[in-house]
């Protein structure tokens, strides 16, 4: 049955929207929109290690998007303006990667699939990857959310409640960096902040509390996927920019019926 390349797409698609969806509503509503660019950007250099080191792709990107988001983490609150440290550190480590790419000898490489993602290539191995790490940022957010949540409202209230928000803001960062690397092989380095913003930012016009606003936004990344497939094969569009493209289309939707309903959460 995973012979079909489409059916295995698919999935690819859902397990990645399923992970991105409870994720994506801490960005929005942490603003970490570009805390989340930084990580898939130098992911492109773990992908380059990666392969200079004959190692997995996924191991490679996990790694070096783990690093990054913990540095950004530590050098945040030093005197850096967040948002000038993260621009700063992005675009350096794409650029690295890039040229890095350009080192490797004797070596194959899809260069437009790592950044744009290749999810009609996805291989059983690669579906495996994608659901395993999407089953742990699944865990982990249900684990802990009450928790992320209160930390996230209200850093006082979560001290009070004998809740660390510097560790919860460490959960948060460890599961963006996995969401990163398992993202890569469906929609690409460029487009995963997109995957994770768009569907949440969709579902908040919709929903009245934070648990159905991580549920609608699921939805709609699992849809975005679907459609975005659909839309790949009848018109023979790139299928990584296809998904989000259908995601800005259901944002824009929501904006419309969440104007006709109560206010967003």
């Amino acid at each position: 049955m995973l012979d079909d390349f489409l059916l295995r797409a698919t999935l690819a698609g859902i397990g990645v929207a399923l992970a991105a969806a409870p994720l994506g509503c801490f960005v929005v509503w942490r603003r970490m929109a570009y805390f989340g660019d930084a990580t898939s950007h130098a992911a492109i250099l773990g992908v380059a290690l990666s392969l200079a080191l004959s190692m997995s792709v996924f191991t490679g990107a996990l790694a070096v998007a783990l690093i990054m988001a913990l540095t950004v983490s530590a050098l945040s609150g030093r005197g850096y303006a967040m948002d000038t440290l993260l621009g700063v550190m992005a675009h350096s480590a794409l650029a690295i990667g890039l040229v890095a790419v350009s080192f490797l000898q004797g070596v194959r490489i899809d260069l437009m699939g790592y950044l744009f993602g290749d999810i009609l290539a996805v291989s059983k191995s690669d579906l495996a990857v994608i659901w395993t790490g999407a089953g742990l940022v699944i865990l982990f957010m249900l684990w802990r959310w009450s928790a992320l949540l209160t930390a996230t409202l209200n850093v006082d209230l979560a001290m009070a409640s004998g809740i660390d928000p510097k560790r919860e803001q460490l959960i948060l960062t460890l599961c963006l960096a996995v969401v990163v690397a398992v993202a890569i092989k469906v929609v690409g380095v460029l487009l995963i902040v997109a995957l994770l913003i768009i569907p949440a930012a969709a579902a908040r016009p919709l929903a009245r509390t934070p648990e159905s606003m991580a549920m609608i936004a699921a939805a709609i990344g699992g849809l975005s996927a679907i459609l975005g497939l659909r839309m790949s094969l009848i018109y023979d569009t790139p299928a990584g920019p296809s998904i989000v493209c259908v995601a800005a289309g259901l944002f824009a939707f929501s904006l419309i019926v969440g104007r006709l309903r109560v206010p967003s959460v």
